[in-house]
């Protein structure tokens, strides 16, 4: 099970990502071509080009974790765009990651109630 709290920052890859790509290859994408630091508790979260699986790489402060899911029937419904910038990564909220986690649509139907932010003490 992966715990993403409200706080969690979550970043979407727009563009596909080949999936022969491992966990070093990926965290030296996020580093090196994206510019972020994938050992600072970010969540980052990918699709294939078929749009049938999902792959989540986050560092949890002792190691490295790299989720993959793939859909046993159809494929993604709704996959986030970036229409405003040339960043191939958008920021979205822990509460639609989980959306699409469970092949739902953020922008639709809600599965879960709106998470309240707490303060951070």
């Amino acid at each position: 099970m992966i715990t993403i709290n409200p706080q969690c920052r979550v970043l979407v890859q727009v563009e596909a990502l080949d999936f022969r790509k491992g966990m070093d290859s990926l965290v030296g994408l996020c580093s090196e071509v994206h510019g972020q630091d994938p050992f600072s508790g970010t969540y980052f979260l990918f699709r294939n080009r078929k749009r049938t699986c999902i792959r989540i790489l986050f560092f949890d402060g002792q190691g490295t974790w790299l989720c993959h899911k793939r859909f046993s029937k159809g494929r993604l419904k709704c996959w986030p765009k970036n229409n405003y910038s040339e960043d191939p990564l958008t920021q979205i909220a822990a509460q639609a990651a989980y959306t699409l986690i469970w092949n739902g649509n953020p922008a639709g139907a809600q599965f879960a109630p709106e998470w309240k932010k707490l303060p951070i003490i």
